[in-house]
């Protein structure tokens, strides 16, 4: 079930911000970074083990995130742009020497086993044959895959970000991604994640200082007004 903020907090976070962006855009943060030339989609972890109720890594609002992502993703297939999908999943999970690091004593990673149901991405999001899986072992898509060369040999600039989970994957993606010179858009209303309050929190760090968080008219509109 998923655990709703109530309005109080909801009103809280919201007042906090407010004070928030005054400050940091008086200190000059929060500047736009924009699209670049060429934009992929990477939808980060949307795999059963994150989208569907009774996992230890099931993310909440998955019932909205689902549908505004596929938004997304028919705005991508329309204009025939990369759409990259990650999931996490590791090859030895018991014993002393498994591929999960030190991050395996540290979440319940022995879940996510190569091969296992909750590591496939999700069948409602109707991954197509030329819509690659990147299989990851740490937070960020990009740390010890081949994520930058594919978005390079793509002609890629921009990486329109969606997913679980704003706090770990989502974050870790986007920081990694403009530190490899992409042009990080988050997408507001498809990111999730575990706990009241952390969606809200982590986008406005992130907006703050990593990326464009958009929300999803805007991103479909510039989808749709660059439509070759």
């Amino acid at each position: 079930m998923d655990r709703v903020m109530d309005a109080a907090t909801q009103k809280a976070l919201e007042t906090l911000f407010d004070g928030d962006t005054a400050l940091y855009q008086n200190r000059g943060f929060q500047r736009r970074i924009g699209w670049g030339k060429k934009p992929a989609l990477v939808n980060i972890d949307l795999a059963n083990a994150w989208t569907r109720e009774g996992n230890p890594f099931s993310c909440e609002n998955m019932d909205n995130i689902l549908p505004a992502t596929k938004e997304v993703l028919s705005a991508f297939r329309a204009r025939g742009l990369p759409i990259v999908f990650t999931t996490t999943a590791y090859d030895v999970v018991t014993g002393e020497h498994t591929d999960m690091g030190l991050w395996g004593k540290k979440i319940p990673a022995e879940v996510l086993k190569v091969g296992s149901e909750l590591v496939e991405i999700d069948e409602r999001l109707e991954r197509r044959e030329d819509e690659i899986v990147i299989v990851k072992k740490q937070a960020s898509a990009f740390r010890g895959t081949n994520l930058n060369s594919y978005l390079n040999s793509c002609g890629v600039d921009t990486i329109v970000v969606t997913g679980t989970t704003a706090s770990a994957c989502v974050r870790a993606t986007v920081e990694d991604g403009i530190a490899d010179g992409f042009r990080p858009i988050v997408v507001k209303e498809c990111i999730g994640d575990r706990v009241a309050g952390a969606v809200e929190w982590n986008l406005f760090d992130i907006d703050a200082k990593f990326g464009d968080v958009e929300p999803l008219q805007s991103v479909l509109d510039h989808l749709r007004q660059n439509e070759s």
